[in-house]
Order: C-alpha cells, then sequence, then structure tokens
C-alpha cells in the first residue's frame, strides 16, 4: 500500500494541468453556490469520477461520536449509500485513521480489503485511490475511487493528488455547511423560543392601579418561563388568582405552562370554588401532559368586601399570609400537584381553606424565590424568604414584588430557576375607618349607632345617607342579638366599616352557629314591624346587601352591606 503524498500535483502535460485547475474551479463554485449540500456532494463525485476517469466513488462521514463510517454518497454502478463500518475499517477506515491518502495498486494483495462489499453488490474491486476529508484538527470522513478504466486499471501518481486536494476542498465545503445548517437550526430555535416567550408574557395579566389589591412578578432564568401567575376579576366582584409551577424545563414546560394557565383563566370565570377548579384543571392536565410532568398549583378567590380568602394549595410552595404584626402564618398544600393522577381519592382531593387577611399580606411564589440568592449569596431559604418580605412591607404591594425582583437579579449571577411571586393584599383605601369587636347586647347598639353616625359624617355622606346606613347597622345588629344568639344568650360581634371606590362597605360578623340561608327572606312589607324590619328594610337603605359564604375562619355568620356616599 502506498501513503506518500506530494505537495504538487503530477500532470502529464499542460492540457491535463489546465484541465485539473478547471475542475477545481467548477468544483469550488459549485460548493460556494450551493443551496443543497447533498446534491453538490453527488455533482462533484460525478466530476471526479470523470476527471479521473474512475468507474465508482463514494463519499463516506463519520457518524456517531466518530465511533463509525457510513457512505453518505455513492456514484457507479454499485448503490452503497447507508453501508457502515467501524472505526479504521476497511481500506476507507485506515485513510480516515491515518490521515493519509493511500493508493492501493490491487486490492486482492491487501489485507484491510473488505471483499464482503464486493460479494454484497456484485461489482469487482480492482484498485482503490482514497483520499481523507479533513480541516485542522477536525475529520470529517474520506472519498474513495475505485478503478481506473484506462491501462492497467491503475491510479498515477497525479490522481492521488489530485484527489487529496478535491477531497480537502469537499472537507472545507461540508464543514462550512454543516455550521451553517447549525447555524440557521439554533437561530430557529431560537426564534421559536423566544415566540413561546411572547406567548407566554400575553398570558400573564396586565399591570394594575397601585391600589388594586394583587400584583405580581415573573423573571425567567431562561428566554421561556414554567412559572406562570394571574388574576381576573369575578362578576360579584371578587378575584380569582393562581400561581402555578411546571415540573420541567425549555419548549415542552412551557407549552404545559401556556395551557394550565389559559385553563384556569377559562375554567375560573365559571367555577368559582378553588378546590373544584383546580379538580378540573387536574383533569385536563392529565389527559394530554407527557408522562412525568405535572404542575405544582395553587389557586385562591380574594373577597374585597370582607378582605378574606378561599384558598386550595395543589402540591406547591407553602402561601405565606404576613400579618400587620409581623407574624406569619403558612398554608401548605393538602393535595397532590396537578397532573400526577387523574382518580384522585376523596381524602387526597383539592381542599380549601378560608381566612381573612385582616389587613395583612398573602404571597404565593415558586421555589425560584427560596432556592434563590440574592448578590450572589448562600440561597435565601425558607426564613430568609420570611425576613425579606416582613423588611419590604412598609412598601405598596407592587412597588414590593418589583423591588424583590430587583434583588434576585442585580447580581450578575444567573437566576438559579424561573423567579414567581404573586401578592394579595387590600389597597389602602380599603383599611378599615373602624374595626371593633363588640358584646352583642342591647346595651350595645347606641355606641354602635354612635360610631357608624360619625365615620359616615366623616367619610362625606350627607344627612339622609348617613341616617339610612345607621338604621340598616342597627338593624342588622339587633338580628344578630335576637336571632344568631338568642335573647338569652350573650356573644360578640365585630364591626368593620371600610371606604372603598366612594362607597361605604359595612362587615358585620357574629361568631354564632351558621344561620340557614334559605330562611333569610325578605318578609312582605306588611308584616314588617318596628324593631324587627329585617333584610328588605336593609335593602331598602343600602345600595347592596348580602351574606358572605362561606363566612371567615373562625366565624359563624357575616353580613355585607354597601352605600355609596351621596
Amino acid at each position: 500500500m502506498e501513503q506518500q503524498a506530494p505537495q504538487k500535483p503530477v500532470v502529464a502535460d499542460h492540457q491535463e494541468f489546465d484541465n485539473y485547475l478547471e475542475l477545481l474551479a467548477v468544483v469550488g463554485q459549485d460548493f460556494a453556490t450551493s443551496l443543497d449540500i447533498d446534491e453538490t456532494v453527488q455533482l462533484t463525485l460525478s466530476r471526479i469520477v470523470n476527471y479521473l476517469d474512475a468507474e465508482a466513488a463514494s463519499l463516506f462521514m463519520l457518524e456517531n461520536d466518530d465511533t463509525e463510517i457510513v457512505c453518505r454518497v455513492s456514484v457507479g454502478p454499485s448503490d452503497i449509500v447507508g453501508l457502515r463500518l467501524k472505526y479504521g475499517q476497511g481500506i476507507v477506515g485506515q485513510s480516515i485513521s491515518q490521515q493519509a491518502t493511500l493508493m492501493v495498486r490491487d486490492v486482492t494483495r491487501d489485507a484491510n480489503f473488505l471483499r464482503s462489499v464486493d460479494e454484497k453488490t456484485g461489482f469487482t474491486t480492482r484498485s482503490i485511490l482514497c483520499a481523507p476529508m479533513s480541516l485542522n484538527d477536525v475529520h470529517i470522513g474520506a472519498i474513495e475511487v475505485i478503478n481506473k478504466r484506462v491501462g492497467e486499471g491503475l491510479f498515477a501518481e497525479g490522481d492521488r493528488d489530485a484527489l487529496r486536494v478535491l477531497a480537502a476542498s469537499a472537507a472545507l465545503a461540508i464543514h462550512n455547511a454543516t455550521l451553517t445548517k447549525t447555524l440557521i437550526t439554533q437561530q430557529r430555535l431560537q426564534r421559536e423560543l423566544e415566540l413561546v416567550a411572547e406567548l407566554q408574557l400575553s398570558l400573564l395579566p396586565d399591570r394594575r392601579e397601585t391600589d388594586f389589591p394583587v400584583h405580581g412578578v415573573n423573571v425567567p432564568a431562561r428566554t421561556v418561563s414554567g412559572d406562570f401567575f394571574d388574576f381576573f376579576a369575578l362578576p360579584d366582584g371578587r378575584i380569582c388568582f393562581d400561581l402555578g409551577d411546571v415540573a420541567g424545563k425549555g419548549i415542552q414546560a412551557a407549552l404545559l405552562m401556556a395551557k394550565a394557565s389559559s385553563l384556569v383563566r377559562c375554567l375560573g370565570k365559571s367555577v368559582h370554588h378553588p378546590g373544584d377548579l383546580l379538580g378540573l384543571v387536574n383533569r385536563e392536565i392529565c389527559e394530554t401532559a407527557s408522562r412525568g410532568m405535572f404542575v405544582t398549583l395553587v389557586v385562591g378567590i380574594y373577597d374585597p368586601a370582607d378582605d378574606s380568602v378561599i384558598l386550595a394549595n395543589a402540591g406547591h410552595e407553602p402561601a405565606l399570609l404576613v400579618a400587620t404584626d409581623g407574624s406569619v402564618r403558612d398554608f401548605a398544600a393538602m393535595a397532590p400537584p396537578v397532573g400526577v393522577s387523574a382518580d384522585l381519592p376523596l381524602e387526597q382531593r383539592f381542599p380549601e381553606i378560608t381566612f381573612a387577611l385582616d389587613g395583612g399580606s398573602l404571597y404565593l411564589f415558586t421555589d425560584g424565590v427560596t432556592e434563590g440568592s440574592i448578590d450572589g449569596g448562600a440561597p435565601l431559604g425558607p426564613e430568609g424568604v420570611r425576613d425579606l418580605l416582613r423588611e419590604l412591607s412598609v412598601l405598596p404591594a407592587a412597588n414590593r414584588v418589583d423591588e424583590i425582583a430587583k434583588r434576585f437579579t442585580r447580581s450578575d449571577k444567573p437566576l438559579h430557576d424561573d423567579l414567581t411571586m404573586l401578592v394579595v393584599q387590600a389597597a389602602k383605601s380599603q383599611a378599615p375607618l373602624v374595626k371593633r369587636r363588640l358584646r352583642a347586647t342591647a346595651e350595645t347598639l347606641k355606641e354602635i349607632r354612635d360610631v357608624t353616625r360619625e365615620v359616615s359624617q366623616e367619610a362625606g355622606c350627607g344627612e339622609d345617607c348617613t341616617e339610612q346606613l345607621v338604621l340598616a347597622v342597627n338593624e342588622a345588629c339587633m338580628n344578630i342579638i335576637q336571632h344568631a344568639y338568642g335573647e338569652e344568650s350573650e356573644g360578640e360581634m365585630v364591626l368593620d366599616i371600610r371606604l372603598i371606590d366612594n362607597a361605604l362597605e359595612v362587615r358585620l360578623t357574629d361568631f354564632a352557629e351558621p344561620m340557614d340561608l334559605e330562611t333569610v327572606k325578605p318578609r312582605p312589607l306588611e308584616e314588617l314591624r318596628p324593631g324587627g324590619l329585617g333584610t328588605r328594610f336593609m335593602s331598602e337603605c343600602m345600595d347592596e346587601v348580602r351574606f358572605v359564604v362561606p363566612p371567615p375562619d373562625g366565624a359563624g355568620n357575616q353580613l355585607w352591606m354597601r352605600k355609596r356616599i351621596a
């Protein structure tokens, strides 16, 4: 086997040299203008076969981390495209492993020749010329030419050198084409990621005015995020909110995030119980999510009328309620994530909990907060999160979530995970003008009337508006004393009056046994008596009257009334 490779092409005369230069020029032009590298390689092999006056040629490429050599293009009577050899196997394998242009004049005398290929194709190989395709230290494959047609069927020194140069040209073209294809693929993938990110951004709720009770922030660790949050108003004035985290990364997780977020918004407009809503979302996710993918999800409903929340947590980080005194109460998950099982046992379904904010702030967040770090330090952890929330409690809720996002992103260190947080807090205008816990006795009624009249006048109510409000509150308190507790027993009640959107809202809470609301119906006017005017009279005095269902955690009943300031 001859391996010497001269540095200059050996040509017989000027005409042959001119033909060689023309071939190099044409091949170079083909590769430079090609839009289809496979088609160009096929054409180049045909040109090489014609120039060297050979019977066949093949182009082999390294694959599978350079462990295999695969025929990608074949020219001649036998099609061997797809033929696979182990690295170093055969003459083509030797050419690649040795990075040498090999010329075998008689294959019957070469131990590396694979006779099995001829036996399979019926083709007879007599001589082989093989040149490696490489670029610096990058090994791409080899071009193999078989059987010279003229003379004794033997390739000449000039043939070997010509093929070496042509193989180098092909290597450069294929390498550039591969890089270009990779770049195009990366650009397309990046554009797809950007489109998904735009879709995710469109699913997030619009930023609301500062005094809106719900605010959130989402900062993806990469282009797309597996986290989401949302909030939207319900027809009765309450606000549905949710926050979730999809298990997994990348496009698949981002698409599941988009689906889960859309499901909550769509179904949540008609299903007003967080536990039931989670059940429906769970069923839908289980039907279509890929195996092993799930979503940790918290859904809640905030009622501005009584500053209360109904919450259901499916496998997510505990929600934190930070009270006005800095104490923290957590609400851990009471059910598995959605997407784990469509047929959960009754005790593992999605239970709800109801509680009052009482001027505090409720926080929902993903593990990107607890596992994240500020200024490149150690992970914050649960206690660090609590300390941070207490520290920033002096800021308005909208500015608070923005500041938290800034704290996690102001260093050059990339985020450990997506960062998402949502806060629910009554706006400053919704803080109680008065909130008193009083004995539910007739002796307390005068104090209640005086407080209500004073607050109403300070809020800007006219005389008639004030007296209607006082009468309605007095009647409601009498009903608590006489009917909720009974005249022979004593209890307590809470009077809570707030100024919201140019209206006074009254919350009257007792701690008696819950009433059957079906029995609480307005009586006909002819049956009304002084001291027992009931709900009809209150409805005549107030713009809106309703019982809060369910009442706040720990309460027996709560009546909500609203009176526009006139």
